[in-house]
């Protein structure tokens, strides 16, 4: 029976398909979370079991062990081209949250990824990003322009009326493509239990604790839970009233220092 899950996984895929024929050089950002992951089991549907692009994921050598087994072993399992970047400067002279979170996200993240994208020449990046997670991301656009320096002028987007998406850019126009952009939280969970792809297992209950969005170790804190099954853990969220992000800590340094550093290229 035909339901919300198919409208959303159809436009979707209809986005993934529109921007792989409208550009070229494209890459994905896996940042090993429930949405990247998401995005990738669209992706693979979308391209008939494949992945035609590269998969990019930003080590900031913070991540948890158990995200970096999880990120290796499902790029095998997809057979994805996996790059892995960082700023490798910034880790050599001990760039840390110590520095201050934003700091911090801006140099191992924001300029890592520029790196990348500077080194192999990506016209664009699909990222999992969706609108109801977070302040700044409710102004994206689902094709978003970034100029030269793939900075983001949150001000000044196109209009996408009643999904109609502008594809047209001037040559040298970084794009940024949101696939997942009109999908919620519980969206996601509802798709990960209706297709039965694998996740990180950070997400689900242990010891009376589980985390509802991944990062690095020295700024997320995971959520007080019994949830062990992806059943279990949309049950929970009906009841939630704390937002998505809460225990990502460089969310709840300053809302416009956010908007800031995702205007100078952060995820």
């Amino acid at each position: 029976m035909y339901d919300h899950l198919d409208d959303l996984e159809a436009q979707s895929i209809y986005i993934f398909r529109e921007a792989y024929r409208k550009f070229e050089n494209l890459a994905m950002l896996y940042s090993i979370g429930k949405d990247s992951t998401t995005m990738i089991h669209l992706a693979r549907k979308a391209f008939f079991g494949k992945i035609p692009f590269p998969l990019v994921h930003i080590d900031t050598t913070y991540k948890y062990p158990e995200m970096i087994q999880y990120r290796d072993r499902m790029a095998r399992e997809w057979q994805a081209d996996l790059i892995v970047g960082s700023n490798a400067a910034a880790i050599e002279a001990g760039m840390s949250p110590a520095a201050g979170r934003l700091v911090c996200c801006e140099k191992l993240k924001s300029e890592g990824l520029t790196k990348i994208i500077e080194e192999r020449d990506f016209h664009g990046l699909f990222l999992g990003i969706r609108r109801d997670e977070e302040g700044s991301r409710a102004k994206e656009r689902v094709f978003s322009p970034r100029d030269k320096n793939f900075e983001w002028a949150y001000k000044d987007q196109p209009p996408e009326l009643w999904d109609q998406f502008n594809t047209n850019f001037d040559p040298g126009t970084h794009i940024r493509v949101h696939p997942i952009l009109h999908w919620t939280e519980l969206n996601i969970w509802e798709y990960i239990q209706r297709e039965k792809f694998e996740i990180c297992p950070l997400y689900f209950a242990k010891d009376g604790k589980r985390f509802r969005s991944l990062g690095c170790m020295p700024c997320t804190t995971p959520i007080d839970s019994r949830a062990t099954t992806v059943d279990e853990i949309i049950e929970e969220l009906k009841t939630l009233k704390d937002p998505e992000r809460a225990g990502r800590a460089q969310d709840q340094e300053n809302a416009y220092a956010m908007q800031k550093l995702r205007a100078k290229g952060y995820m």
